[in-house]
């Protein structure tokens, strides 16, 4: 108690009951015949309740009150007027008559808690007085407490609960999804719940101030930041949220096809400090209270980065014979998609810009070493070299070679065939001078078949030179005519098988 008293000798004995919700008792201290008393000093109100706090006092007739108030602070040593304070502005009124004294706040809050005291002033010179220890006020929710039955998930037990302790013997209101259940006024309740169900409780003489509704986690959603697209090796924190209460536990996963999910981890935060290409995929959170459980729906990660070092291949992938068709391939791994560009050594000129490079007839021209270029807007282009080693076609130079043998073997066959005959076109050369006695006849031939008997070919063979002493015409000594020698050598030549004879022109 404050109380400064000067001029005072006597003793005043100060009195203080309270009267508390649930707990009364009272305190007597101070100097005779001055006295305060608090119906209770500890109350517990709930949040946007009214609270009355109530008080009567006691001073020596000789005295008279000029003020009394209510305070809870001080400033520069003077308690300062709850009336006067902004922070109660508008919430505060005093009842005070005939020694007794009632403070009203209305919609209380977290900020009044706090101790309350009365203070009176009186003529007495320097005559105040302060009631002590005052009254505490402390505020709670009512909230309700879930208890999940053992022998079913689909079970609440539930408990309507305070932070302060409560009167005795309270009698309490129950609501399910907002409608009041009749017959209920135990701070305990079982029921069945389904997901859409909420309850709530109140205590009967505060019903408009019910606890929060508790009810089973709604379908959780799924937050990313940053919002942009996702890059990878940087930060990317993933949020799973849901309207439950009591709060919900949340844990993440991967879809991976496995029935068997294992959680990636446990709370509303699912983080890469680095996010790499392999952490692309689909994600989700399970939101689950003593209510229920939810699953969110699925979260695509998909993680942008730069080309991987380019892989290339050729196809076939034998040896590559000139004159076929021959196709370079470049892969590589990157999101967005890459651009391909292919080059042939010390030539900036580009030979495509597609991931294939064909060649519909390949020359050995094209042997060389050819490079790949993989890029997209993230990061540098990646390069990759590939060498290719054209060969001549051995069937081609197979097929030369068969030819020139042939050609060969047909100019031989033509050759033989000129000197090898069946059928022979013979013509008589004669020599018309007077002074030679005999006529020579040389055969020539001409190659029409090759049916031929020994005796014609060795006849021809020889390239003889055939001479008839018969032909020469002894009783005139003149050469024969044309006539005589085209018989008599047909005579001469009987043994060859079709052979024609005729003076040569």
């Amino acid at each position: 108690v404050d109380i400064r008293m000067k001029g005072l000798t006597h003793d005043a004995a100060l009195t203080v009951t309270v009267v508390l919700d649930v707990l009364y008792f009272t305190v007597i201290q101070g100097q005779a015949g001055w006295r305060v008393t608090y119906s209770s000093t500890k109350v517990c109100a709930l949040r946007g309740s009214t609270v009355v706090l109530r008080c009567t006092y006691s001073y020596p007739s000789t005295t008279t009150v000029q003020k009394s108030f209510w305070f809870t602070k001080v400033q520069d040593g003077e308690p300062v007027d709850l009336q006067t304070d902004s922070q109660y502005t508008g919430r505060v009124t005093y009842s005070c008559k005939s020694k007794d004294c009632t403070l009203t706040i209305t919609n209380v809050g977290n900020s009044d808690s706090a101790v309350y005291k009365f203070r009176f002033i009186t003529n007495h010179q320097d005559g105040s007085y302060t009631g002590d220890p005052g009254v505490t006020l402390s505020l709670t929710d009512l909230h309700v407490k879930v208890g999940t039955s053992r022998y079913s998930s689909s079970w609440a037990d539930l408990t309507c609960v305070s932070s302060c302790t409560l009167p005795p013997h309270s009698s309490y209101i129950w609501f399910k999804n907002g409608e009041k259940i009749p017959r209920k006024t135990s701070s305990t309740y079982s029921d069945y719940f389904e997901y859409a169900d909420s309850y709530s409780c109140a205590l009967e003489e505060h019903q408009d101030f019910p606890s929060p509704p508790v009810y089973a986690p709604k379908l959780p959603s799924v937050s990313v930041s940053p919002s942009a697209e996702i890059v990878e090796n940087s930060t990317v924190t993933l949020t799973c949220s849901s309207d439950a209460n009591p709060a919900a536990n949340y844990t993440w996963y991967k879809k991976n096809g496995n029935p068997d999910f294992q959680p990636l981890s446990k709370g509303p935060e699912l983080v890469f400090s680095s996010v790499q290409s392999s952490d692309s995929g689909e994600f989700y959170c399970a939101a689950e209270n003593d209510l229920g459980r939810r699953t969110s729906e699925h979260f695509i990660s998909d993680v942008k980065y730069a080309p991987k070092l380019p892989s290339v291949s050729v196809s076939p992938s034998a040896e590559i014979v000139e004159g076929s068709s021959v196709t370079l391939t470049c892969s590589s791994d990157a999101n967005p998609a890459p651009e391909y560009t292919w080059f042939k050594e010390n030539n900036n000129q580009p030979l495509s810009r597609e991931a294939q490079l064909v060649f519909s007839s390949i020359k050995s021209s094209d042997s060389g070493e050819y490079l790949c270029k993989a890029e997209n807007d993230l990061g540098k282009p990646t390069y990759k070299w590939i060498s290719i080693d054209v060969k001549c076609d051995i069937t081609i130079i197979l097929i030369f070679f068969v030819l020139i043998f042939y050609i060969n073997l047909f100019f031989n066959y033509f050759f033989l065939c000129i000197i090898r005959c069946s059928k022979a076109s013979l013509c008589v050369s004669e020599s018309l001078s007077p002074v030679v006695s005999k006529l020579q006849i040389q055969l020539h031939c001409t190659v029409q078949s090759t049916n031929m008997d020994e005796e014609t070919s060795s006849l021809l063979s020889s390239n003889e030179i055939l001479t008839g002493n018969h032909f020469e015409n002894e009783s005139s000594g003149q050469t024969p005519s044309r006539t005589q020698l085209d018989l008599h050598l047909t005579n001469d030549l009987k043994q060859i098988n079709d052979v024609s004879i005729k003076l040569c022109e």
